[in-house]
């Protein structure tokens, strides 16, 4: 399989789920400019592909052409299968001229977390210790996308290893935040999220061990689902935390993160993770309607210290959806689930690696390393057990309440500069205010959509959540909330000519020169 770099390719500038809910949609219309198809819905691309009104070709180019445009500045792809995907667009566009489509994404071009393993196709999980590493089975995520169809179009930068929130600690560099170039996309799929919200793709896959997947959606304005633990496999993915790991979608509207659930979900027998649960139709549960939904506002201690912007957005959010489902809003009380003390997960899959090559992992990842290395055993089996207890007892916390809201994130996002100095530097610090990582812990949906922007034009989030498996109840009221906002139709002021601000650290210093 051909592929590309991020550094060659800077350099040079350049059946899963049922038919039917598909043929259901309102037909979606040609966009009048071929420049325009990158900005279409998932579920729009996939309606024209399904009607012969777009090929898959069209679509695969059209995103291609955005990232040859793009990737320069966003450095959101480490590695682009340019060539692979166009030979795959094209399989797939003949089987769509004979009638044949093998599933709700046939032709449809997405990306992967690079640290998601596919077969062929180097997975390097942003870090030099696997610059080298190309797997021979695909992850079965992967799988199953390949299976429904979708053109995959390459591999995103991260940061490394999935262990940080800023997506600026990356071998390959760091990722920019599509509305604001200085500053970080959030972690630890930022790349996934910049590529989404810069139409460089239609859909991608990230992972979630403690907030990965909602803190970039938050941060680049666009929608990030973490599903029920185990209803998503994580066989074939880098692991993090594996107590803590989600993968899950992250798209540019509900309907479509609802679409890409319904081709992800699924049990998986060799994943020791996964759990047996009945198949369900997201794409019609999105559309159920939330009269007389029963909400909770998490407020403690997720409004504490709230930037001032953000406590503005989420407040307005919060009354309309208090106008879509006619009733009172009441403040709930989620269990606490700190601390967790689940490092050594993590030090247990790197020791062999950890031990030969420790000087291949950046910094701040070496030491987080290490502070698992140090864990004791006692501690960990505490933390299992109470991780345990937690999701044996979370649902409780909706007896009064159908799902709770808050915001996804209580601040704004640093600069890539002020992101890379905190994490190198080994100093005493407050701890981060962070609003995502407990509901790993209780191992129940979430999902953060736009709801609204600050006074400097960044995306502000809010995460709805519910019980186990809850998914179409909270892709329902996110639906909802989405159709009666239009948060989500706005795009990044980008330009072919927008300039990518340098940044202070150098080679010299350890860090990739802009």
């Amino acid at each position: 399989m051909s592929t590309v770099t991020r550094r060659a390719f800077a350099s040079s500038l350049v059946a899963v789920a049922a038919a039917p809910t598909l043929v259901a949609r309102q037909p979606a219309a040609r966009p009048a400019a071929a420049s325009d198809l990158a900005w279409l819905s998932l579920a729009e691309a996939a309606d024209l592909v399904r009607s012969r009104k777009v090929s898959p070709v069209e679509l695969t180019t059209a995103c291609l052409d955005r990232v040859a445009t793009y990737n320069p500045k966003l450095n959101a792809f480490i590695t682009v299968t340019r060539d692979a995907a166009l030979a795959q667009a094209k399989v797939l566009e003949a089987e769509a001229a004979a009638g044949r489509f093998r599933g709700p994404l046939h032709g449809v071009p997405v990306a992967l977390k690079d640290n998601i393993d596919t077969a062929g196709v180097r997975t390097t999980a942003a870090s030099a210790v696997f610059d080298d590493r190309v797997p021979s089975q695909e992850a079965e995520v992967a799988r199953r996308l390949s299976a429904a169809g979708a053109v995959m179009l390459g591999k995103l930068n991260l940061h490394e290893f999935a262990n940080g929130g800023t997506s600026a600690t990356s071998y390959y560099g760091p990722v920019r935040n599509p509305w604001a170039l200085d500053r970080n996309p959030g972690g630890s799929s930022g790349g996934s999220a910049a590529a989404v919200a810069a139409a460089m793709c239609f859909g991608a896959l990230g992972t979630d061990t403690g907030g990965s997947i909602r803190t970039p959606a938050s941060y680049c304005g666009i929608v990030g689902l973490k599903p029920t633990y185990g209803l998503v496999s994580i066989r074939g993915i880098v692991p993090l935390v594996f107590s803590l790991d989600h993968c899950g979608p992250m798209t540019r509207t509900v309907g479509d993160a609802a679409l890409m659930l319904q081709v992800l979900a699924g049990y998986d027998r060799l994943d020791i993770a996964s759990v047996e649960h009945a198949a369900e139709d997201y794409v019609a549960a999105a559309r159920r309607p939330v009269k007389g939904l029963r909400i909770g506002i998490a407020r403690v201690p997720f409004f504490d210290h709230l930037d001032a912007d953000v406590a503005t957005a989420v407040e307005s959010a919060l009354q309309t959806l208090a106008t879509l489902t006619g009733t009172t809003l009441r403040d709930v009380v989620l269990p606490s689930a700190s601390p967790t003390t689940l490092g050594s997960e993590m030090y247990a899959y790197h020791e062999p690696l950890f031990t030969k090559m420790a000087q291949r992992y950046q910094i701040p990842t070496r030491r987080n390393l290490q502070n698992g290395k140090d864990a004791r055993a006692a501690d960990y089996i505490r933390s299992r057990w109470d991780v345990e207890l937690l999701r044996r007892t979370i649902d409780d916390s909706f007896t009064d309440v159908d799902v709770v809201v808050l915001p996804t994130r209580r601040r704004t996002p640093r600069t890539v500069d002020a992101a890379l100095e905190r994490e190198e530097k080994d100093v005493p610090r407050n701890p981060e205010l962070e609003n995502t990582g407990q509901f790993n812990a209780f191992g129940i949906p979430a999902i953060s959509v736009p709801c609204g922007f600050t006074a400097a034009g960044l995306p502000v989030g809010l995460m709805i959540a519910g019980p186990r498996f809850s998914e179409g109840r909270v892709l329902a009221l996110a639906r909802a909330y989405e159709a009666a906002t239009d948060w989500h139709r706005r795009r990044p002021s980008l330009t072919p000519d927008t300039p990518v601000p340098a940044l202070k650290r150098t080679e010299k210093d350890g860090a990739e020169q802009d």
